[in-house]
């Protein structure tokens, strides 16, 4: 049997491709009013969330989560609470980023130990279930809705690099054993495509959430996804005006209010801040906060005492941009002081993309280790001490 001929583009229709493509790059986010909508579907959940005193810090554990066999490299994790005080990660591992073996990985903790990691998704799996070939995988971000299923939204490019990606949506209902995919996130009008994820997203008072997203194709911005109580998609909104800020960290402030500490990718090298005063519906940039952004990523919650815990790469004199992970808090989003470094090393080492969860008393957090492993420190918090 013959081989079927394949039809050559022609020369006007790449000229218009050419077009289209422009034509996106220049309107970036406004091409996604389409998806927009006029109000936020819900308020910010501040369960638990009180104006209190200072807080002690104690670290209880620090180790490594257990690496995949045969995978030298590991990056990007991201954690979810599970029941029973405890907790499951994810994280990407291969022989390095956008190699072909790499997959996303999960482990358990429980009992003061971490399990044995096990593969969630890989290229050939991601492929056969959307349909089109899945020539890298990346960050992995992690969720657990109010029915107790886990949405693991994971980046995926068929052709191209990070700037081509999309996002797959995957769901589990046995606490991470399997998941089956659900869709590709609308969040273009370009097949979806230049979408990425990397930060932990934000629960609603109705029982949905935020899902932090970012746009990465000539100009960088950040974005909000809203989901529905079921985990479906219902708006799509940007995150001010800057076209260099990318990997936005949300944190309510209020019912009403909302704040986004953004990754700074422009000469400025601080830390990028955005703020909302009508429940996500709308977005205004703020100046940068008084803290070096060497283009790195951050993690920021709200603590039960309603205190702002962030941990962050801080540049200094003697350090590379991602040699030293720093842990701050602040009573307002704006002042920050710091608590401790708790990975520091020479220049050109790198301990980066951190990651926290808070679990009754204890604060659990996760950050890439030298590109090698992920480390996982515990700490009690304890009201009324000092900082």
């Amino acid at each position: 049997m013959e081989n079927p001929q394949i039809p050559q583009p022609r020369p006007r229709n790449l000229v218009l491709l050419g077009c289209v493509l422009l034509v996106l790059l220049m309107l970036g986010a406004e091409g996604l009013r389409w998806m927009r909508s006029a109000h936020a579907a819900a308020q910010p959940s501040l369960a638990g969330a009180t104006r209190g005193g200072p807080v002690t810090l104690t670290e209880l554990s620090s180790t490594h989560i257990p690496a995949p066999h045969g995978m030298p490299s590991a990056h990007a994790s991201s954690m979810t609470p599970l029941p029973g005080n405890r907790m499951l990660a994810f994280w990407w591992a291969g022989s390095r980023e956008s190699g072909p073996d790499v997959k996303v990985y999960a482990s358990t903790w429980a009992n003061g130990a971490w399990s044995a990691p096990w593969m969630v998704a890989s290229r050939e799996s991601l492929g056969a279930a959307l349909g089109f070939g899945v020539r890298r995988i990346g960050n992995p971000v992690a969720w657990t809705d109010r029915d107790g299923k886990i949405h693991l939204y994971v980046v995926a490019t068929g052709l191209g690099g990070w700037a081509a990606s999309r996002i797959a949506h995957i769901v589990s209902t046995d606490q991470g054993a399997s998941f089956r995919v659900r869709r590709v996130l609308p969040t273009s009008p370009l097949f979806n495509t230049s979408a990425l994820v990397r930060t932990s997203p934000l629960a609603l008072s109705d029982g949905g959430w935020w899902l932090p997203v970012y746009f990465e194709i000539g100009n960088k911005y950040p974005m909000l996804m809203a989901f529905d109580a079921q985990g479906n998609p219902t708006s799509l909104a940007r995150i001010g005006q800057s076209t260099s800020t990318l990997q936005p960290a949300i944190v309510a402030v209020s019912k009403t209010e909302v704040r986004a500490l953004l990754r700074d990718d422009s000469e400025a090298r601080r830390m990028q801040h955005a703020a909302s005063t009508d429940g996500g519906a709308s977005w205004h940039d703020l100046p940068a906060l008084d803290l070096p952004n060497h283009n790195t990523s951050m993690a920021a919650i709200r603590l039960s005492s309603g205190q702002f815990l962030m941990l962050h790469n801080h540049a200094a004199d003697d350090a590379s941009a991602r040699s030293v992970l720093r842990l701050s808090i602040s009573d307002d989003m704006r002042s920050w002081r710091t608590v401790a470094d708790i990975a520091k090393g020479k220049a050109g080492d790198e301990f980066s993309y951190p990651t926290l969860q808070q679990v009754g008393d204890e604060l659990h957090v996760t950050y890439t280790w030298q590109r090698q492993a992920i480390a996982h420190h515990r700490y009690r918090i304890n009201a009324g001490g000092t900082i």
